[in-house]
C-alpha cells in the first residue's frame, strides 16, 4: 500500500469516489487502509498529548529517563522515533553508546551511562543501556561471569537511588517471536533501505535464540522490582505495541494509574 500520512487518509476518506478508485485500481486494500488510518489516528492522538506532558516535565524541572531493551529487530529504535517525532528536541536527548573505549573499559561499569543521566527538564532515551551487561555482554563472551553477576548485584540499588533522587525511570523490554525476529532480519538482508540497520550481533540473534532467552529470564527475576518494574511488551505486532509504549509513558510519568494493560504487556516487579 503507498505510504500516506494523517492527513491523505482523512482527503481521501472524504472523497468516495477517489477512495473507490483507489480501492478499485488496487492502489489501497480496504480492510488494511482503514486499520492503517485508525492506528495514525490514534497515534497523532497520542503524540499530541505526548508533548503536553512533555511541555509538564520542562515547567515542572522533571527528570524522566526512558530506558528501551528486548531482542534485535524488536523495534526499539522505530518505537523512540515514532515518540520523539514531535517532541521539544531540545529537551530530550537519544543514548545509544557505542562500544567502551579503552579508557572506560577501565572504569566503573555505570559511569559512562551516568554522564548521560537526564538534567531538569529533560528527557533522555536509553537505546539500550547498562542492561547490556545483563544480557547482550554475557551471550557473546563480552563480560566475565563475574562482571555480570557484580552488575546483577549493583543495578538494582543504582536504580533506587536515581528513584529516590527524584529522577522517573521506565523500563521497556520489547519481545519478539523467533519467527517474527528471522522475518525482519531478513527483510533486513534484502531490502537495501533496511541493511544500515544490521548490526554484527545482529546475525547471530536467531543462533544464540536459547542463550537470549535464559538470560532475559534471569532479568526479569533479578532486575524486576517494586520500585524500578520491567515493562515487556511483545512487538510481532508494531502498531499496537507503540501505541501501548504511548500510553504507559503518559501515564507514569503524570503519575496516573490504569486499571487495565493489554494482554501482550506483562509486569515483571
Amino acid at each position: 500500500m503507498a505510504d500516506f500520512n494523517l492527513e491523505d487518509f482523512v482527503n481521501i476518506l472524504n472523497n468516495k469516489e477517489v477512495f473507490q478508485y483507489l480501492i478499485d485500481k488496487k492502489v489501497i486494500k480496504e480492510k488494511k487502509f482503514l486499520e492503517t488510518y485508525e492506528y495514525e489516528k490514534e497515534l497523532h492522538e497520542l503524540q499530541i498529548e505526548l508533548t503536553a506532558i512533555q511541555n509538564k516535565v520542562i515547567a515542572d524541572n522533571k527528570r524522566v529517563l526512558i530506558i528501551f531493551e528486548g531482542r534485535d529487530a524488536a523495534g526499539k529504535g522505530g518505537a523512540i522515533e515514532r515518540l520523539v517525532e514531535y517532541l521539544n528536541p531540545k529537551k530530550l536527548r537519544i543514548i545509544s553508546l557505542p562500544k567502551p573505549t579503552a579508557e572506560e573499559s577501565t572504569q566503573w561499569y555505570f559511569q559512562r551511562y551516568f554522564k548521560q543521566l537526564p538534567n531538569a527538564g529533560e528527557i533522555v532515551f536509553f537505546d539500550r543501556s547498562w542492561y547490556n551487561r545483563a544480557v547482550v555482554e554475557p551471550v557473546f563472551g563480552f563480560c566475565t561471569p563475574e562482571q555480570h553477576m557484580l552488575f546483577l548485584k549493583q543495578v538494582n540499588e543504582v536504580e533506587e537511588l536515581l528513584i529516590q533522587d527524584g529522577v522517573i525511570v521506565i523500563k521497556f523490554f520489547l519481545s519478539i517471536s523467533k519467527e517474527e525476529q528471522a522475518k525482519r532480519l531478513e527483510e533486513r538482508r534484502t531490502d537495501v533501505l533496511k541493511q544500515w540497520k544490521i548490526g554484527p550481533l545482529d546475525q547471530q540473534a536467531q543462533e544464540k535464540w536459547s542463550d537470549y532467552t535464559s538470560y532475559i529470564k534471569t532479568l526479569f527475576k533479578t532486575t524486576g522490582t517494586k520500585l524500578s518494574p520491567w515493562i515487556e511488551i511483545e512487538t510481532d505486532n508494531k502498531k499496537k505495541a507503540r501505541l501501548e509504549a504511548f500510553k504507559i509513558i503518559i501515564n507514569q510519568i503524570a503519575n496516573q494509574k490504569r486499571e487495565k494493560t493489554e494482554d501482550f504487556v506483562k509486569i515483571h516487579n
